[in-house]
């Protein structure tokens, strides 16, 4: 894979679209070339628009809930050193557990948490080795709330806010910093590929903008913070759900997230 010397390679995930389609955008606009990858179509797309921002960009369109996909991705990026890994890939799930098809469940599971962990764990070896890189996964302040009607989705996610935290705490002295981005409720198709455009949260018109969550994130990647939350109004959902007893949190979670609930 071929670039210029100059400029640092930022790995971008989930980056079709949303959040991560803006990561990659930041990433451009400060200097970085690209390897993005997703599963959807509009990948193409995107890289059209972030070659026009100055950056080499090269495109995987890969499923990278398993460990095969990943691999591909990083045969993609060769031997190059990365300096900034942004593990933004993942999807939710709406309906009631025991309603869900279970190869969706795994698929949720595998691409929140496996295939996030198996990437993480393929790249930091080498910004390990060179003592330097940047890493930002994008948890969820999802991860603080028993998820009552996205219990899968909320149960990664809770394991993608304490992961982060552990493995930064464990890398604090490797030359690499680890950040996690929490995001809230924001306006991409998250909610359509979760099958949740009928449910209050879904239907609603009050979500945060993705191009700010992302800047959010990337700045604080950049500044080598250890986490934040994007929007003052999830900083003060994150405060509140830390103190809320969770079949208290979970009821507050059924009414946004139960299926129908947008007509209610």
């Amino acid at each position: 894979m071929k670039s210029t010397d100059l400029r640092p390679l930022a790995v971008v995930t989930g980056a079709s679209s949303g959040i991560g389609l803006h990561l990659a955008r930041c990433c451009a606009e400060s200097g970085f070339d690209l390897v993005i990858a997703a599963d959807t179509a509009d990948l193409d797309h995107a890289a059209q628009s972030l070659s026009g921002l100055g950056a080499q960009v090269d495109l995987v369109r890969v499923d990278l809930a398993g460990r095969e996909g990943v691999d591909h991705l990083c045969t993609a990026i060769a031997d190059r050193p990365v300096s900034a890994l942004l593990a933004n890939a993942g999807h939710g799930l709406g309906g009631a557990f025991l309603d869900q098809n279970f190869e969706d469940i795994e698929h949720v599971i595998d691409t929140n948490v496996t295939g996030t962990l198996y990437l993480i764990w393929r790249l930091a070896q080498e910004m390990r080795s060179r003592r330097d890189g940047r890493i930002l996964i994008t948890g969820s302040i999802a991860g603080f709330q028993p998820g009552s009607f996205q219990a899968v989705y909320n149960g990664s996610k809770a394991f993608i806010d304490s992961f982060a935290a552990a493995l930064r705490n464990e890398m604090k002295d490797s030359g690499v910093t680890v950040t996690c981005l929490m995001p809230g409720v924001t306006d991409t198709d998250f909610f359509e590929r979760a099958g949740m455009l009928d449910t209050k949260v879904g239907a609603s018109d009050n979500k945060a903008d993705p191009a700010d969550v992302a800047r959010t994130g990337f700045d604080a990647m950049m500044r080598g913070e250890a986490d934040v939350v994007a929007g003052l109004k999830n900083k003060l959902a994150v405060v509140v759900a830390k103190v809320t007893p969770s079949q208290l949190a979970a009821e507050q979670h059924r009414k946004m997230a139960e299926p129908g609930s947008a007509n209610h």
